[in-house]
Formats: C-alpha cells, sequence, structure tokens
C-alpha cells in the first residue's frame, strides 16, 4: 500500500451477504460400472468485494466476519501492495486490554476468544518519506473468516497478524478505530520482528489448485460512497488454466532474505517523451494517484497534466497505456532521492481495466489486459 494517508477513512461497516460459489465435485460411476471419472480441479472459492469511492478516491473491502471465536463485521483495506493482516484491537479483545500506551500482556502470550495476542510489539509503516501513516500494535495469532454464514465464508488456517491499538497520520493525529484495517494479500513476509504473510496464502487448498488468487478487473461504475457489492471479483485459489492458457502474463518475482518476494516487476515506463526504468507496483491500496519514480526530475512532486499519456511495458511484454485526466489515472513524478521510495507505483485504476494474479506457490505474478 502506498500514501494510506491519502485516504484513511472508516468506512461503514455492511451487514451484507457475500457471494462464494464453493465447487466440490465427487467422481462417478456410470451405469456400465466403468472406471471412474474425476472432474477438474475448481478453485477453493470465488468472492465478492465491496468497491467503495469518495470522488476520486477509491477502495475495495473483503468483509471479515470472524477473528478466533469473536464474531465480527468489518471492512477491510484489500491491498495487493502490502503482505498481511492489520486489525485494530477492539472488538476483538476486551477493552481493559487495550489502553493508550498499549496492549496489556501478562508474560509472553495470552489467549482471549480464540486470539493469541503475544507480547512481541512493533510499529507498521504505509507510504513514503513525503507522508507516512504508522500502526502501534502487538503480533497475535487466530484463524480468520471472511464472507458470511448466509451464502457461504473461507476460513483461514491459524495466521499471525498485527493487532494494533493505536494509529497515527502523518501530522501526528490519531485516527478512528479500525480506520484502517488493512487486508494485505501480497507475496512477501515479514515486518521486522512481525513475521506477517497474505491470508490467502494460508488455505487447505485441494489436490492440483495452486495456491493463489486472481483478482477479475473491478466495474468502473460500482464505486460510490455506500459500498457497493461486487461479485466473483475474487478467486481464492488457481487452477492449471489460470496458469498456462487463460491469457495472463507471467512475471517470476525476485527474493530478499528480509522481506521475502517481491510483487516489484521490472518495467519500463514512458511519459511525455521520457522513458524511465522501474520496479513497478501493481497496488489496490493505492487510492487514488499513480507514482512515477524518476532520479532525473529535480521537483519533489510533479503531477503530470490532464491528456498526458503513460505506457507501462514489462520485461515479460506486458503492456499497458492509459491517458491522465481530472477525473481518474492522476500521475505524478517523483524523485526517489527525496521521496526515498525507488517502486513506481499504479494506483487502483489500474485494475479496472486489467486483471491481477499472484501465484504464492510458484512466486508469480501474472497480468492481464482486460
Amino acid at each position: 500500500m502506498n500514501k494510506l494517508i491519502t485516504y484513511l477513512h472508516k468506512v461503514p461497516v455492511w451487514i451484507t451477504s457475500f457471494c462464494i460459489l464453493m465447487s466440490f465435485n465427487a467422481c462417478k460411476k456410470d451405469n456400465n460400472n466403468r472406471d471412474n471419472v474425476v472432474a477438474p480441479p475448481s478453485p477453493l472459492g470465488t468472492l465478492g468485494l465491496y468497491q467503495f469511492g469518495n470522488g476520486l478516491n477509491k477502495r475495495i473491502f473483503v468483509q471479515i466476519t470472524r477473528v478466533g471465536t469473536q464474531t465480527v463485521n468489518y471492512a477491510s483495506i484489500f491491498d495487493t501492495g502490502s503482505s498481511g493482516m492489520t486489525m485494530d484491537a477492539d472488538g476483538l479483545i476486551p477493552a481493559s486490554m487495550i489502553t493508550s500506551s498499549g496492549i496489556q500482556v501478562t508474560g509472553d502470550s495470552v489467549e482471549v476468544n480464540g486470539i493469541t495476542v503475544t507480547s512481541r510489539t512493533g510499529i507498521l509503516s504505509y507510504g513514503d518519506l513525503t507522508g507516512l501513516t504508522r500502526e502501534y500494535g502487538n503480533l497475535a495469532y487466530a484463524t480468520v473468516t471472511i464472507g458470511n454464514s448466509a451464502q457461504g465464508s473461507l476460513t483461514t488456517k491459524r495466521i499471525p497478524f498485527f493487532m494494533y491499538y493505536k494509529i497515527v497520520d502523518s501530522k501526528g493525529n490519531q485516527l478512528a478505530k479500525h480506520a484502517a484495517d488493512v487486508f494485505g494479500v501480497g507475496p512477501g513476509s515479514g515486518y521486522g520482528n512481525i513475521p506477517v504473510s497474505s491470508p490467502l496464502a494460508a488455505f487447505n487448498y485441494p489436490a492440483n489448485v495452486t495456491n493463489g488468487f486472481k483478482l477479475a478487473a473491478l466495474n468502473s461504475t460500482s464505486f460510490d460512497a455506500k459500498g457497493t457489492y461486487v461479485a466473483g471479483l475474487l478467486t481464492v485459489g488457481l487452477v492449471n488454466t489460470d496458469l498456462t492458457s487463460s491469457g495472463f502474463i507471467m512475471h517470476p518475482l525476485t527474493y530478499t532474505a528480509t522481506n521475502g518476494y517481491s510483487p516489484n516487476i521490472p518495467a519500463t515506463i514512458t511519459y511525455n517523451n521520457t522513458s524511465v526504468a522501474a520496479k513497478v507496483l501493481f497496488d489496490t491500496g493505492t487510492p487514488s494517484v499513480s507514482t512515477i519514480e524518476n532520479t532525473r526530475e529535480t521537483k519533489a512532486l510533479g503531477q503530470l497534466p490532464d491528456n498526458s499519456t503513460v505506457t507501462i511495458t514489462t520485461e515479460r511484454g506486458f503492456t499497458y497505456t492509459y491517458t491522465t485526466n481530472s477525473n481518474g489515472n492522476l500521475t505524478e513524478i517523483q524523485n526517489p532521492n527525496i521521496s526515498g521510495d525507488f517502486r513506481s507505483i499504479m494506483s487502483i485504476d489500474f485494475f479496472v481495466n486489467n486483471l491481477f494474479l499472484t501465484d504464492y506457490t510458484n512466486h508469480q505474478i501474472g497480468l492481464k489486459n482486460k
């Protein structure tokens, strides 16, 4: 997630049904008692997400309905630009454990509501040197349910997540409870001493189903201030056709000992007759403004004028071209020596016109034009 501070907002908690298509095919025999015919593998499930919009800013949310044994109803930011789940402690553990200076844990850990809260504390930061938002809290462990019982749900294995007790923006303002619950689905792992990773990598997958997910193109007309449920956006679990014959261009990921596999993809970005080599992050967690990092730019920030044409071409041959305008595809140029961030980041607008796939097993990201 980049520049979380641009659009941190307490969204409504929706009591709504998630649509999950669960296909479990059994072996059959016909009347002639011939050999069993095994149906092809199916994804673990297909879920809807909520699309939320307020002016130029957009978000997509996944519904969280249970953490440990605690029934909840929270909207968590679906974020391809970070790894691991973060959630406010409010509503998960007794209020008596939450103070202005931290979460009270006796000894190494405490078990409450099916959640193990450890004494290991940390700070998670989102953004860059031009503005950082920080979450303060503890490492915790629990199972997590996404979706709901009315139309189906998926429950993870027991996963590590970051339970925060306060969140502070770049100006020092403390934000509202659950203002920035994040469902980070990136391929990386670990933030210092907080070893969190994507919750979507923590399911028991059937045979011949690959650990990963596929995100359909978002609906450009479904972003509104109430939050519109859009069915079928998220497929959990990948089958062979997703990886070999569905038109995705695959990009192998680079591993680092510090953060695991990086979602940043080598590419060339061209804008206004300027070309720059880039490491591109395709980020649903950036709500409005894409950023191109260029060391030759002398200004800290510089927004491209309307009707500028931007083309991204990855080393594997995926190409996407868009035009900036006052209603969307806003793009700014930064110098990484000023921002402190070398990544060029494509905002959620990219996901309106493209499909996105992450394969956790084979460590690759797939991109496909709509």
